[in-house]
């Protein structure tokens, strides 16, 4: 039997894509197919605290998933996830005078159920990727942005302090599929318990140098603190709960390939507080057999490559063509279940004339699991005599998930695009005993 998705803002979504449909005059108006926001310019208002140094963001983003072949559960279901983000950039050189400043307020509130928890992934274990990425970090609100950042040197040197997340500014990538796995920085996927995304937020320095107009180097210092994960602490300042910091540095190139917009990433994180060994205890020997707690590292490390490319273009529009992108990750054997991850995929903008603003995607993933973690699961299904992968007290061995996107864009006004998709996940979870899972998605991007 089919459960239907939350319906708390599901009446928002309709109302979004039928006012997409609504005609106007004016870019101006509300609703408007050529204005950058929905509700219009506020009577013009808007674009005078514009030029004024304020700029206003109201968004929503909202995720269909419905678990349609296979999966941990064969009972049917669509669930239905969102965040509204509100938002404000102060341009303060025209507002203070102060040269080459600009300050960000954001807040964000999510909500929903997603699709993976009970019906794609095995609940004993939990999975690795979400078909739905806007959902995770609790159902609630956050300061997500509070930063100020300035410039120094004719731009040459920036500096960004305040609460932000690391994928903010490394190892970012755009987050157009609904699949976790094709969505924003992935180190934050992999090392969540350290490296904490969009919309957590924590204390940060992030100081950037640019070497020239293509290539810069940046290293920053992010709070690590489990604490600012808890739903309950969504507005915390306060630093108590810190086990040390995350410290990354990266380099990126931006070149043009003939003519054509690339991007190049390579970093490398380190964390300087105590992790814990995913299979031994302090004498060596298997912490699940020997009964005694897992040993403790001094620090946690990884890196990441990234990769974005456009390689065709028409020549009446550079927008519009084919662009390549690649991801990987490595990371600690010692402290973390994920020992690395890849992904590959294309984007096609503008695939046809009379729809020029679409766009279509494609893309592949592959997560794998670290075999101390697989082997520590083995050790404690056997101190625990246990061999039936039915039997509800049963720890599943994880190893390798496989993941697969194709959507469609459908631009239907500067301020709505709307993403159907389908998303093939091979042994959820990275159990083999899963059913490989068909999901249908549909993803909503709307700026108010």
């Amino acid at each position: 039997m089919l459960q239907l998705p939350n319906t708390r803002y599901s009446g928002l979504a309709l109302a979004t894509l039928l006012g997409a449909l609504s005609p106007t005059t004016s870019a101006s108006e509300m609703f408007a197919k050529d204005s950058p926001w929905m509700l219009g310019d506020w009577g013009g208002t808007r674009s005078e605290l514009l030029e004024k140094g304020y700029d206003f963001t109201l968004g929503y983003t909202g995720e269909m998933g419905s678990n349609l072949h296979g999966g941990y559960s064969h009972d049917r279901a669509a669930r239905y996830s969102d965040q509204f983000t509100f938002g404000v950039n102060m341009d303060l050189q025209k507002i203070l005078g102060w040269q080459d400043t600009e300050f960000q307020l954001t807040v964000t509130e999510r909500h929903g159920d997603n699709i993976s928890n009970d019906r794609i992934n095995d609940p004993r274990v939990g999975g690795f990727t979400s078909a739905q990425e806007v959902w995770g970090r609790g159902e609630t609100w956050r300061l997500t942005q509070m930063w100020i950042k300035q410039k120094y040197f004719d731009g040459t040197l920036d500096v960004k302090f305040g609460r932000f997340g690391e994928g903010e500014d490394f190892n970012s990538f755009p987050c157009d599929f609904q699949n976790l796995a094709f969505c924003g920085s992935q180190v934050g996927n992999w090392v969540g318990g350290i490296w904490y995304n969009w919309p957590v937020s924590q204390w940060a320095l992030r100081v950037r140098y640019n070497l020239n107009d293509a290539l810069y180097a940046q290293v920053g210092v992010f709070e690590q603190n489990p604490s600012n994960l808890e739903s309950g602490n969504g507005f915390k300042l306060s630093g108590s709960g810190t086990q040390g910091a995350v410290m990354p540095i990266e380099l990126v190139w931006s070149p043009r390939v003939n003519g054509l917009k690339g991007e190049y990433r390579a970093g490398y994180y380190y964390s300087n507080a105590k992790a814990q060994d995913v299979l031994k205890d302090s004498t060596g020997a298997p912490a699940a057999i020997s009964g005694a707690a897992y040993r403790s590292s001094s620090s946690k490390h990884g890196l990441w490559l990234g990769a974005q490319q456009q390689v065709t273009a028409l020549a009446s529009d550079q927008s519009r063509g084919l662009s390549l992108f690649a991801n990987a990750t490595v990371h600690d054997k010692k402290t973390n279940a994920i020992d690395n991850y890849v992904q590959a995929g294309v984007v096609y903008k503008g695939p046809f004339d009379a729809r020029a603003k679409d766009d279509i995607g494609f893309a592949l993933a592959r997560v794998h699991v670290n075999p101390g973690y697989r082997k520590n699961a083995r050790l404690i299904n056997q101190a625990n005599g246990l061999d039936d992968y039915d039997n509800p007290g049963f720890l599943p061995v994880q190893d390798t998930e496989y993941s697969a996107e194709l959507y469609y864009g459908i631009h239907l006004a500067d301020w709505l695009t709307v993403r159907p998709n389908l998303q093939y996940i091979r042994h959820p979870g990275g159990v083999s005993r899963v059913e490989d899972a068909l999901i249908g998605g549909l993803k909503i991007q709307s700026s108010f």
